[in-house]
C-alpha cells in the first residue's frame, strides 16, 4: 500500500496583489512594520531571531507580527535545510510590501528595483549563510544598544550600498557606525568601520589580500576607517594576524564563536588590533585611530532603512 504524505497547507503568497489588498496592508502597517520592511529590503534577508532582537521585546511577539505580515503578503519566508532540527524562518520582502515601501518613499515600484524572483534568490544562494552572518553581527549590536542606554548603532549600510560607493576600490560586506560611552571617562566615542565577515570558506591569503582594496581606497580618498575581520575560530585569527602584519591603516580582528565572547558580542572587548599583542579592545575603543574622511552624501530616503 502506498502511504499518502500530507503536507501542511501554507497561505497562498503568490495570489494576485489587488488594489484592495494593497490598501488593506497600508492601513494596517505600523511605524515598526515600515522599519522592518525597510531593513529587510536593504539587507536582503533576516531571520525571525534577528527581527525579534532588533524590534521586539519577546520572540513570541515577533513571531505573531511576522505571521500577520506574511498573511498580508508584505513578507515572504523560507526555511533552509539543516541536517538536524529545523532552521528558523528567513524573511524577505514580498511584492505587496515592496509596493508599500515604494509608496512610503514617494517613488515608483519600478524605481525601487524590486523583483520577486531576485528577492527569493537568496533562499537557494550559496551566499545565504554569509549574508545571515553579516546581519547577525549588526543584530548583536542592535541588541546590545537596547540593553545599554549609552550605546547606539548609528549606521548600517549593506554590501550593495558599499559597492555603489566604493566598489571600484574596496568591497566590504557592510559599513557601520557605532557610538558608546567608554570607560576612559571622556564621554561617548564613535567609530566608523568596514566589516569583513569570514566564514572560513576561502584561504587566509585571499582574506588578507582584501586589504589591497582598502589601501587603494585610503590612497584615493584619505579614508582611514578601521577594517574589522570577524572570524570563525581563534586559530584562524592567529594565522590571519601573522599575515596582516602592521597595516598602514587601522585593522582589527575578533572571533565570533560564543566561547570567545566575554560579553557584549562585537561591541565588547573582543577586538585585537593588527600588529599588536593586546590588550583586546571594545568596538568603541577602536575610535582611537586617525580620523576618517567625511562620509559620502546619500539621499535621506535611501538612508532610512540602514540605521
Amino acid at each position: 500500500m502506498t502511504k499518502t504524505i500530507r503536507h501542511r497547507r501554507m497561505p497562498n503568497t503568490s495570489s494576485r496583489a489587488t488594489p484592495e489588498l494593497f490598501l488593506e496592508l497600508r492601513n494596517r502597517l505600523t511605524g515598526r512594520d515600515h522599519a522592518i520592511l525597510e531593513l529587510i529590503w536593504e539587507h536582503r534577508v533576516l531571520t525571525t531571531h534577528q527581527i525579534a532582537a532588533i524590534f521586539f521585546t519577546t520572540p513570541g511577539k515577533a513571531r505573531d507580527r511576522l505571521l500577520q505580515l506574511f498573511r498580508l503578503k508584505a513578507l515572504e519566508r523560507f526555511q533552509p535545510w539543516v541536517p538536524v532540527g529545523a532552521a528558523p524562518y528567513h524573511w524577505v520582502l514580498g511584492p505587496l510590501g515592496a509596493q508599500v515601501l515604494a509608496a512610503h518613499r514617494d517613488t515608483t515600484f519600478a524605481a525601487l528595483g524590486y523583483r520577486r524572483t531576485t528577492a527569493l534568490q537568496i533562499s537557494h544562494s550559496r551566499h545565504l549563510a554569509h549574508q545571515v552572518g553579516v546581519n547577525e553581527f549588526f543584530t548583536q549590536l542592535h541588541a546590545h544598544s537596547r540593553r545599554t542606554p549609552d550605546a547606539h548603532l548609528d549606521k548600517w549600510w549593506s554590501e550593495r550600498r558599499c559597492i555603489r560607493l566604493w566598489g571600484d576600490l574596496a568591497r566590504p560586506d557592510a559599513y557601520g557606525r557605532w557610538t558608546e560611552t567608554t570607560t576612559n571617562g571622556q564621554g561617548p566615542a564613535t567609530v566608523d568601520f568596514f566589516l569583513e565577515h569570514d566564514t572560513g570558506s576561502v584561504t587566509l591569503a585571499k582574506v588578507a589580500a582584501k586589504l589591497n582594496g582598502y589601501d587603494a581606497l585610503s590612497e584615493a580618498t584619505g579614508i582611514t576607517t578601521p577594517v574589522l575581520f570577524w572570524l570563525p575560530s581563534a586559530r584562524r585569527e592567529t594565522h590571519l594576524q601573522a599575515l596582516l602584519g602592521t597595516p598602514p591603516f587601522p585593522v582589527a580582528t575578533a572571533v565570533h564563536t560564543p566561547a570567545n565572547d566575554p560579553g557584549g558580542g562585537p561591541a565588547g572587548p573582543v577586538w585585537l588590533p593588527a600588529g599588536r599583542d593586546g590588550p583586546r579592545r571594545r568596538l568603541a575603543e577602536l575610535a582611537a585611530t586617525p580620523p576618517h574622511a567625511p562620509e559620502p552624501r546619500t539621499d535621506s530616503a535611501e538612508d532610512a532603512g540602514c540605521r
